[in-house]
């Protein structure tokens, strides 16, 4: 009986995705003058102090790849809640329960599925339009008229380029947040009444600290990610294990973590929201559908 109204209890695959990807739009458009600052500094890295690019005024311009990025967020958020939901089920013990170990094992998969159907080539298209920005007289206007441009002169290729540090680092993402974000919550209603929910502030809260661990172990392979998606990694690189060799050689292991700040600043508040708009659109479709004849 209990593992029945456990199963029950989970969502759809189709309320997962659709709560999912509202979570994910709703987050990055948020967010993103954080990520263009994370992508800009790790890309300046690797240039002469009198090359290394200024910072524009704040405006139109922190936002170049942001609908790139829109679109990308909303599918890898639909596939990560669905992968991970699915992986959870196959996973928990005859309760409906799952441990922390195995909760990690589901969000590492879940990270692996969003990388190979999402995630490589909306970033790789993102970065390629904030390196881009770089000229005085940019080539690409946005989403649509860097499609072409980049299957014309990179083919297929250049739309999966960085896909090992890109895949490693979803991975490890998903690993770390959903295993954080599980034993915070775990944690956190030990402490309430049987049957009591948790309020927005904590799972905000909740969501913020699992944002913050997930930095600081993944930066490095983030750092790695951008600079085998930049415009001359084809010349500069032979793959990401040479990439990653050059850059400890020639500019210290602390370049690995370029860019953590501004990214810790956007996943600190990206997990609030997306942990957070994720359950109140399950909610709110709960509310709506109770019987679930709809969705």
């Amino acid at each position: 009986m209990a593992t029945s109204e456990k199963k029950k209890e989970r969502p759809s695959a189709l309320r997962s995705i659709i709560a999912g990807s509202t979570a994910g739009a709703v987050e990055i458009a948020i967010t993103y003058p954080a990520e263009f600052a994370k992508t800009r500094t790790q890309l300046n890295r690797n240039l002469a102090d009198s090359a290394k690019l200024p910072w524009p005024p704040f405006g139109k311009a922190w936002y170049a790849g942001c609908t790139t990025l829109i679109i990308g967020n909303s599918l890898k958020a639909g596939i990560r809640f669905v992968a991970f939901d699915q992986y959870k089920a196959l996973l928990q013990d005859a309760d409906g329960k799952i441990s922390g170990p195995r909760t990690v094992i589901a969000g590492f998969g879940a990270g692996v599925t969003e990388s190979l159907l999402a995630v490589t080539p909306f970033e790789s298209i993102k970065t390629t339009l904030i390196d881009d920005r770089k000229s005085g007289k940019p080539r690409m206007r946005g989403f649509l008229h860097a499609v072409p441009i980049i299957a014309r002169e990179r083919g297929l290729r250049g739309f999966f380029q960085g896909f090992v540090p890109t895949t490693a680092r979803q991975a490890a993402n998903s690993a770390t947040r959903f295993g954080s974000y599980t034993f915070l919550r775990q944690l956190a209603q030990s402490y309430t009444a049987p049957g009591e929910k948790l309020g927005t502030l904590s799972t905000f809260g909740i969501g913020g600290v699992a944002g913050l661990i997930t930095v600081y172990v993944t930066q490095p392979l983030d750092t790695v990610k951008t600079r085998m998606q930049s415009i001359e990694a084809r010349h500069l690189y032979k793959n990401s294990f040479a990439c990653a060799a050059l850059i400890a050689k020639n500019e210290g292991i602390l370049t690995f973590w370029s860019g953590a700040l501004p990214r810790l600043v956007r996943l600190m508040l990206s997990g609030g929201i997306v942990f957070t708009m994720y359950e109140k659109s399950i909610e709110l479709m709960d509310r709506l559908d109770p019987e679930k004849k709809y969705i």
